[in-house]
C-alpha cells in the first residue's frame, strides 16, 4: 500500500499548487458572499441586479467544482488507505488513476493567462468578397465551430444571422459561454482562406474564398469599461428576425458605430429594440477590447480607426485541392485532414497557438 500511499501524496501536492495557481480560495469566499447575497429576498427588487449575480455564483460553481470534488476524492482515499486492506487495493488503484487523468485535464487551465481566456465569447463570421463561393465558405466555417462548440460543450446561442441568397451566410454573429470559451476560440481571430474546385462553377475551376472570423471577449457588467455615449450613433431599424406576427412591423433592429473608430455592430436577433440593443453594446465592447489589445493602447480613447486587423494577412490556409493540407501561418503547425478539420477538430490548432502565445 507505500506505492498508493505515494501516489495518493503526490497527487494531492499537484491538486494544491494548481488550487494555489487559481487563487481557488478566493473564488471559494466569493462563492460564500455570493449565496449569502442571492439568499435575501429584497434582491428581487432589482431583477437584473439579481441576475447578474447568480450569473456570477453559477460561473465561479463551475469553476471550482471539479477541485472539490477531487479534493474530497483523495481525502476518502486517504482514509481507506489508513485502514491497510488489501481487498481495497484495486479499488483504490483505479480511483487514483481516475484522479490522475482528470488533474491533467484541469492543469489545462493554466494555458490561459490571458485576463478575459476564463470567460466567454462573440463570435462573428462575415463572408469576403467573391459572391456565394465566399457565403458557402462563411456557412462552412460556421458549421466548423458551431461542431468545435459542442465537443467542449460550449452553449451557442444565435445573435445575428444573413444567408446567402444561393448559399452560406453573408454574416453570423454567435454567443458562446462555457468555461475558457474565449481561451480556447482566440485563436481563430483573422482570415480564413478556402482553395478547393469550385461546386458553383460550371467549368469547375480552381477557387480561392475568404471570410473574416472575428473572436471578442464576453466583458463583465462590473468590469471598468466605460463607451462615452457622445461617441456612439444609434439607429434602428425593421427587423427580418423571428417568425409570427412581429416579423417587418416594428423598428426592433438596432445599429450601434463607434464614431471615434468607425466600428459598427448590428444586431436584429432578439424581438425587441432593447434586448437588441443589450448585445449589441455587449459586442462593440468586445470588437473594442480587441482593438485594444491589437493596437497596445492603454485605454479606449487611445485608439485609431481602421488599425484592427480586419482583412489583413490570413491566418490560416485550407487546401482542398489540387492537394489536402489546412495549414496555420502563425504556428506553422498542419494537419493533412481538412475534413475532421471542417468536423470541428481544432484542437491542435489551438494547442499550438496557445504554446506560441
Amino acid at each position: 500500500m507505500r506505492d498508493l500511499q505515494k501516489q495518493a501524496e503526490n497527487l494531492n501536492g499537484q491538486l494544491n499548487e494548481l488550487w494555489q495557481k487559481l487563487n481557488l480560495d478566493e473564488k471559494l469566499a466569493k462563492i460564500t458572499k455570493l449565496e449569502a447575497e442571492v439568499s435575501e429576498p429584497e434582491i428581487w427588487t432589482n431583477p437584473e441586479n439579481a441576475k447578474n449575480k447568480n450569473t456570477k455564483l453559477a460561473k465561479l460553481q463551475e469553476e471550482t467544482h471539479d477541485f472539490l470534488m477531487l479534493k474530497t476524492q483523495l481525502n476518502d482515499i486517504n482514509e481507506l488507505l489508513d485502514l491497510e486492506s488489501a481487498n481495497l487495493k484495486t479499488e483504490i488503484t483505479d480511483q487514483l488513476e481516475a484522479i490522475a487523468k482528470k488533474l491533467e485535464e484541469l492543469s489545462q487551465t493554466l494555458k490561459f493567462t490571458g485576463k478575459y481566456d476564463h470567460g466567454g465569447a462573440i463570435l462573428r463570421i462575415t463572408s469576403g468578397a467573391g459572391g456565394t463561393e465566399a457565403m458557402d465558405w462563411a456557412g462552412m466555417l460556421e458549421r466548423m465551430y458551431l461542431r468545435f462548440c459542442e465537443n467542449h460543450h460550449f452553449k451557442a446561442t444565435q445573435l445575428d444571422r444573413t444567408v446567402g441568397e444561393e448559399a452560406g451566410i453573408k454574416t453570423a454573429v454567435y454567443e458562446i459561454t462555457g468555461q475558457d470559451a474565449y481561451g480556447m476560440l482566440k485563436s481563430e481571430h483573422g482570415v480564413h482562406r478556402l482553395v478547393r474546385l469550385s461546386p458553383f462553377n460550371a467549368n469547375n475551376l480552381r477557387q480561392t474564398s475568404f471570410a473574416l472570423v472575428e473572436v471578442l471577449p464576453i466583458i463583465d457588467q462590473d468590469t471598468d469599461f466605460t463607451i462615452d455615449e457622445k461617441d456612439l450613433r444609434i439607429d434602428v431599424y425593421r427587423s427580418g428576425g423571428h417568425g409570427g406576427q412581429g416579423v417587418n412591423t416594428t423598428d426592433s433592429a438596432v445599429r450601434i458605430t463607434h464614431i471615434p473608430t468607425n466600428t459598427v455592430v448590428a444586431i436584429q436577433n432578439e424581438r425587441s429594440q432593447i434586448q437588441n440593443r443589450a448585445k449589441a453594446m455587449e459586442v462593440l465592447k468586445g470588437k473594442l477590447i480587441q482593438m485594444q489589445q491589437e493596437q497596445h493602447a492603454q485605454s479606449i480613447g487611445e485608439l485609431r480607426a481602421g488599425e484592427s486587423a480586419g482583412w489583413g494577412q490570413q491566418i490560416r490556409n485550407y487546401v482542398l485541392q489540387p492537394y489536402k493540407l489546412v495549414k496555420d501561418t502563425r504556428t506553422k503547425y498542419e494537419s493533412k485532414d481538412p475534413d475532421a478539420v471542417l468536423d470541428g477538430k481544432l484542437d491542435e490548432f489551438v494547442d499550438a497557438y496557445l504554446r506560441l502565445c
